[in-house]
């Protein structure tokens, strides 16, 4: 029996497994409870909306349930294969491999994956280490500290009476310094240290907004059916900060904006009829660019067809926002690429770009960009226009020859003979 045969069978076994009757889950999809009963003993195929409704509910991926837990498996295997750098005679027996085998592709499998999450914390930590503002302080603390108390033993060690009052006071200065230094190196080692959960730290407002963003998906249902941004800030476990509350609560007031200019179900029927079309929807919707690549990154993937990241920063190329995507590394703190297209939007405000970017590094990655700046101020003759850029990212499947190089920073960036370096490279050439 095929996989795709077994769908019914999946479907009974999840719901099993979370201890749904038959009826409850029927109900909470809208079908009957006998018309789900023919789906589980694979009677019925399925698939399209009520597939994903299903998927919804019993709180999987689609593909787990028409596909089974087995392709994901062959999926990671060929990715794997695809992004090794040499020939595979053999990538055709990969699901042979794994029928045969199962045990050897899960190891194969987690390796892969288990590489791909040390490379992007590489990434990460080299962005944070070289750009992070509030490292930089902490660690100008903690060293201006030590220069202070050595200065203050280097002058107790020198030879000769001190009189009683200048000792004293050099042993109070010592006393508080060495205070103040341990405190500073406990404050760096918290910061550093992400092991604790998010309520427990207290991080870079920015990243504690994307950390709550991220906790809904980037899709507020609430603010769709007439919610408030203050409501859902209030009491918001990620937002430690206030800082980070004021941040999430003008995103979240930009949101509410854009889904009062492009309705759900609009945008919905919108995208089925004419794809995705950015300036296409823009004109039907009479709103703007900026607009309809914000709202086209906030909607669910089981509307917009699949997954999207989002970058928004200011003329200076300072990320004001970002909405992660699976290999997109572009840097929260500076010093990106300029060969972006967010950056490359910048130059030529309110042109609207398109374009195919392969990013370097050891595991090639392709995205479909879609850029555009404009005046962020009321335009005045007496102040400097405020532009700010946005870029919509989508994966590609299939990179297109001809797609532009673009890489995350110059520091992780493996690209010889770059017109763009900034700087040298920290990796290998193996790498």
């Amino acid at each position: 029996m095929g996989r795709d045969t077994l769908t019914g069978s999946r479907i009974r076994e999840r719901r099993m497994i979370l201890g749904l009757r038959q009826a409850e889950l029927a109900r909470k999809t809208g079908i009957s409870a006998s018309y789900l009963n023919l789906i589980e003993h694979n009677r019925r195929r399925i698939g399209g909306k009520l597939l994903v409704d299903l998927a919804q509910v019993l709180g999987v991926e689609p593909s787990m349930l028409s596909e089974g837990a087995e392709a994901a498996l062959v999926a990671s295997l060929r990715e794997a294969a695809a992004e090794s750098g040499t020939p595979m005679a053999e990538l055709d027996r990969v699901e042979e491999f794994a029928g045969r085998f199962p045990g050897w592709a899960e190891v194969l499998a987690g390796g892969y994956q288990r590489i791909a999450r040390l490379e992007r914390t590489v990434e990460v930590l080299s962005d944070r280490l070289t750009h992070d503002p509030h490292l930089a302080a902490s660690l100008h603390e903690v060293l201006s500290t030590a220069a202070a108390i050595r200065s203050t033993a280097s002058i107790l060690a020198e030879p000769g009476e001190l009189e009683q009052e200048w000792r004293d006071r050099f042993h109070k200065n010592l006393n508080e310094d060495s205070l103040r230094l341990a405190e500073g190196s406990r404050a760096l080692v918290s910061f550093l240290d992400e092991s604790g959960g998010v309520e427990n730290r207290r991080g870079v407002p920015q990243e504690e907004a994307e950390e709550f963003f991220l906790s809904h998906g980037f899709h507020f249902a609430e603010l769709e059916d007439g919610g408030t941004p203050e409501a859902l800030v209030k009491g918001a476990a990620h937002l430690v900060s206030d800082a980070s509350r004021r941040i999430a609560l003008a995103a979240l007031q930009q949101y509410q904006q854009d889904a009062r200019a492009l309705p759900l179900e609009a945008v919905e029927a919108a995208l089925q009829e004419g794809g995705l079309d950015p300036a296409a929807l823009a004109a039907r919707f009479d709103c703007s660019l900026p607009q309809v690549l914000r709202r086209l990154a906030t909607l669910p993937p089981s509307i917009l067809g699949q997954e999207s990241g989002l970058v928004v920063c200011d003329a200076s190329g300072s990320i004001l926002f970002r909405k992660p995507l699976e290999g997109l590394a572009l840097p929260r703190f500076g010093a990106s690429c300029p060969l972006w297209p967010l950056y490359g939007a910048l130059q030529q405000p309110g042109v609207p770009i398109r374009r195919a970017v392969l990013q370097q590094g050891r595991n090639l990655q392709g995205f479909d960009c879609y850029a555009v700046a404009w005046n962020h101020a009321a335009p005045s003759f007496e102040t400097t226009p405020l532009f700010h850029a946005v870029m919509l990212v989508l994966p590609l499947r299939e990179v297109p020859e001809g797609a532009y190089p673009v890489g995350a920073s110059c520091r992780i960036c493996p690209a010889r003979a770059c017109s763009a370096r900034r700087e040298p490279s920290i990796l290998k050439e193996e790498f």
